[in-house]
């Protein structure tokens, strides 16, 4: 396929044709990547900072779920890849394969969730409460917190004010899904 995203409004469209695109893609992913389909240099500016292509996909996989929350979800999926998905797509197939409920996860992994629950954080707050209270390592608390993406019991917020990962339950984002899944008796409530 050729490179042909240039703009955020032709990467929004790439994600609702596609349904599921990764970010920055990864070795045998059946998604397509909007990093391998965006036509922007990848050469870092003399003055230093990021090239204009790792700029731009940065800036999408955010701007895009922030400026159309009810139609882009943004997550990651099984093997830790970050996506960006087609909301239709997110609610009537990937929610109910891909949810896991909190409690057959493991328990460091439930113990972070309910930091999350208890009081929504930025990653970096969060972490250091986590190793201080836990006694997990930065790899182990990173590990949970994919984890806790993947089984989509959290996800990042879309409010534009924030600027860094702000971790919410996936009931307080999404919870009309939650509900129709739970009342459709694809999730205990």
């Amino acid at each position: 396929m050729a490179n042909m995203i240039h703009t955020f409004d032709e990467a929004y469209q790439f994600v609702l044709k596609n349904k599921v695109c990764t970010v920055f893609g990864s070795r045998g992913s059946p998604h397509p990547s909007l990093w391998g389909s965006t036509d922007l240099s990848e050469e870092k500016p003399k003055a230093g900072g990021w090239s204009p292509k790792v700029k731009a996909v940065w800036d999408w996989k955010t701007r895009i779920p922030q400026t159309y929350p009810d139609e882009v979800f943004y997550g990651k999926i099984p093997g830790g890849d970050a996506v960006l998905m087609e909301m239709q797509y997110f609610r009537d197939v990937h929610y109910k394969e891909a949810y896991q409920p909190v409690g057959e996860l493991n328990s460091l992994t439930q113990e972070v969730y309910d930091f999350i629950r208890l009081e929504a954080s930025f990653t970096g707050p969060l972490r250091k409460r986590a190793i201080a209270s836990l006694a997990c390592t930065k790899s182990q608390f990173d590990t949970a917190l994919k984890n806790l993406q993947v089984s989509l019991n959290i996800v990042r917020s879309n409010d534009p004010a924030l600027k860094n990962d702000f971790w919410i339950t996936m009931r307080e984002m999404h919870l009309e899904i939650v509900q129709q899944h739970e009342r459709d008796g694809l999730l205990p409530s």
